[in-house]
């Protein structure tokens, strides 16, 4: 496990530099480096933690690989100690491969709220960690726009008793994982930076949005706020997770692998947002099973998710 030391002063780093510079949006970016400040807990920001029970870490599990999990729980359990602490009262569920990631480590958080269509990413050092959950000292904070956010009004549910459901552990895609992805409109990302630490974010859209082709994963990037913080880490290092969802059957597919960013003729096959990216993901550890301890009922499309388009595009 890697732990970045002395990190650099707030702001872009090469990898988004470079995304931002192919994407044209420099200028456009340079406005929102502010947002990658040092970040302090209070207001507004407090209260939208205190009332939310979905979130999702990016970490290390005690082998050094990264992997993205959910954490759920009542409305406190992301209770804000000070200004810069964050406690998380919740811990990865038995069986999941964060259920034991070791403390002293960068995380990335995602907190979502799907019922209104809301999300914050915090990305800090993960100080602490007991047998109830998770301590962060954060480092930054900012909300995300509401884009792609499919509406879901989520409730606890029971996990199934330990040993009466396998979670499989493999190198390689199965028939049920390409069904899932198939049939997803959500996807939560990974990733990691040599310095920066770990990030995580979201994607969504149509279901189908993320293909599977040849064992592989693509999906097209969406117009989001230009500064690509998860494609510029990527473009920085490849190692990256990805967790689907069933909300329905509370199913999970972990995947940890490595990524590559794409760049096509906007409107090309498949480029359903006409931004010319995509990401192009190879599965290297698969763990599948239900271990969604949340399900929702019913589904309401994001009103902003662009129409699939055609199969893929040969790269150039």
């Amino acid at each position: 496990m890697t732990v970045p030391a002395d990190k650099p002063a707030a702001g872009f780093h090469e990898g988004e530099l470079a995304v931002q510079h192919r994407a044209g949006v420099t200028r456009d970016a340079s406005r929102l480096s502010g947002m990658l400040a040092p970040a302090r807990l209070g207001g507004g920001i407090a209260r939208f933690l205190e009332d939310r029970t979905f979130a999702a870490i990016t970490a290390r599990d005690e082998h050094g690989t990264l992997w993205i999990s959910p954490l759920t729980g009542s409305a406190g359990f992301l209770d804000v100690t000070s200004p810069t602490t964050l406690d998380v009262r919740a811990l990865p569920v038995e069986g999941d491969p964060l259920r034991h990631l070791p403390a002293g480590q960068p995380v990335g958080v995602i907190v979502v709220e799907f019922a209104t269509r809301r999300r914050l990413r915090i990305n800090g050092e993960m100080s602490g960690k007991g047998g109830n959950g998770l301590r962060i000292d954060v480092e930054q904070a900012y909300g995300n726009c509401p884009r792609y956010i499919q509406r879901r009004h989520l409730h606890t549910a029971d996990l199934p008793t330990a040993g009466t459901e396998a979670v499989r552990h493999a190198g390689a895609l199965a028939p049920d994982d390409a069904d899932l992805i198939g049939r997803s409109d959500t996807l939560l990302v990974g990733t990691t930076h040599p310095t920066r630490g770990n990030d995580a974010s979201h994607r969504g859209g149509e279901p189908g949005f993320v293909r599977v082709q040849d064992g592989q994963l693509w999906w097209p990037d969406y117009a989001g706020n230009n500064m690509f913080n998860t494609l510029g880490n990527i473009e920085a290092h490849p190692e990256t997770a990805l967790l689907f969802c069933d909300f329905t059957t509370g199913r999970t597919l972990h995947l940890s692998g490595r990524a590559v960013v794409e760049w096509t003729d906007p409107g090309a096959p498949g480029d359903d947002d006409h931004t010319g990216r995509r990401v192009r993901f190879t599965p290297q550890h698969v763990v599948a099973g239900r271990l969604l301890p949340v399900r929702a009922d019913s589904v309401a499309a994001a009103p902003d998710n662009p129409p699939l388009s055609g199969r893929v595009a040969p790269l150039r």
